[in-house]
């Protein structure tokens, strides 16, 4: 699918957005809003991964590996606290982020393939 790595931008910011805010409403830390604003990076992005614009896409492959690692500290001190709605809230935005970022690494590789038989060819 052509467009897959624009979806999963939207479907990433979106649930960082969503639950970025859940979180924060539930325990109050400003912190949990970090994620919103991770997420409507992704949305401001987005355009540019819809219109193959490869400067924009690894920018947007570097934030999803930045938003990964930076997800990766908080998920393991909730799984350590027990709190199941945490574990599912940043569970959740950890594997959007990283189905994004499968996403943009399988679109850069067939953009080197799709190039290398392009020059191939002539």
């Amino acid at each position: 699918m052509k467009q897959a790595p624009f979806f999963a931008t939207l479907v990433n910011g979106s649930s960082l957005v969503l639950l970025g805010i859940w979180g924060y409403v539930a325990s109050g830390s400003i912190t949990a809003l970090i994620p919103v604003g991770l997420g409507l990076a992704f949305f401001a992005l987005s355009p540019g991964v819809k219109s193959y614009n490869k400067a924009i896409a690894h920018v947007v492959a570097f934030l999803a590996l930045a938003t990964l690692a930076a997800l990766v500290p908080p998920f393991l001190r909730v799984l350590g606290s027990g709190n199941g709605a945490g574990i599912f809230r940043i569970g959740v935005m950890l594997l959007t982020t990283a189905a994004a970022l499968g996403f943009y690494v399988k679109s850069f590789i067939d953009a080197r393939r799709s190039r290398k038989n392009a020059s191939e060819s002539e």
